[in-house]
């Protein structure tokens, strides 16, 4: 009973000393690399038994042939570097050689100078009317819309239906696109060699479309399109101009704050909406 005593005092002491995991007799050295185990080879299939074969035959049914092990999958080849001004000089020379949305749309799709394609779901080429008065560009597609390849389908993109809803306009009646045709991994910002990568596409992309006004969605697509390194706090607000060589007039520019920016800061929709209704009015003047 004396001995019971000891040894239900001395495991309490374990416990409260926090001894609570039983260890070998023997110590074991934590550090030392484990010894590499061969892999089991797969078991080739095998002929079926003739008690196998002849019970089959009585019952008239086929013989069970074990399954062939499954071919490995095929690696993807990796992905070739390409410096920066060999990729934007291929996309250029493509993005000049479509003369339709659809051959713009190919030619963006056969492109491989642009690492997020690696990474990205779907091709977020535009969606509208190809001859729309107002084209809206944003900065890069969201999760959402990488999964169904269309530009502003998710929070922002609802948002963005409503305030054109505001100024009586539908998403039919504007083309809306972004300047990245790829998702960025986890939404992050772009960088200025996946931007320059896909500049060409961009500005090809404004000149088929030929808008009477180009809304700039965002503080990323107001600097890379207006060549600028002004916020977007300074930019909105006023209109601009987008002049470059091809376009047979400069176009008129609205930079707006971006629709994901207005669902965090419910506060900053009193500008967005007054930016609308000079939109509108421009609309309604004329170019």
């Amino acid at each position: 009973m004396v001995q019971e005593n000891n040894a239900t005092e001395l495991l309490r002491w374990y416990v409260e000393s926090g001894i609570d995991e039983a260890l070998e007799e023997q110590p074991v050295n934590r550090c030392k690399a484990p010894e590499a185990v061969a892999p089991t080879p797969p078991a080739l299939p095998t002929a079926p038994s003739a008690t196998t074969a002849g019970v089959a035959d009585a019952i008239g049914a086929a013989p069970v042939i074990p399954a062939q092990p499954a071919a490995p999958p095929t690696p993807r080849p990796p992905t070739e570097l390409v410096s920066r001004d060999a990729a934007t000089k291929t996309a250029r020379a493509a993005a000049a050689a479509a003369d339709s949305l659809e051959a713009l749309r190919e030619a963006m799709a056969a492109f491989d100078g642009c690492p997020l394609k690696q990474t990205a779901k779907s091709l977020v080429f535009g969606e509208g009317t190809a001859d729309a008065k107002l084209m809206f560009i944003g900065e890069a597609p969201g999760a959402q819309e990488d999964r169904q390849g269309v530009p502003f389908v998710g929070p922002a993109g609802q948002l963005l239906d409503r305030m054109l809803a505001a100024i009586s306009l539908q998403r039919s009646d504007v083309y809306i696109t972004n300047i990245l045709p790829w998702r960025p991994p986890g939404n992050r910002t772009p960088t200025d060699s996946e931007i320059a990568a896909c500049m060409p596409f961009i500005e090809r992309h404004i000149e088929l479309v030929a808008p009477d006004i180009l809304v700039l969605v965002g503080g990323t697509s107001a600097k890379t399109l207006l060549g600028t390194t002004q916020g977007i706090m300074r930019t909105r607000g006023k209109w601009l101009d987008y002049t470059r060589e091809g376009l047979a007039a400069p176009i008129a520019v609205r930079a707006i704050l971006h629709p994901a920016y207005l669902l965090r800061s419910p506060a900053q929709k009193r500008e967005t909406w007054m930016d609308f209704l000079e939109i509108q009015q421009r609309l309604n003047d004329g170019p």
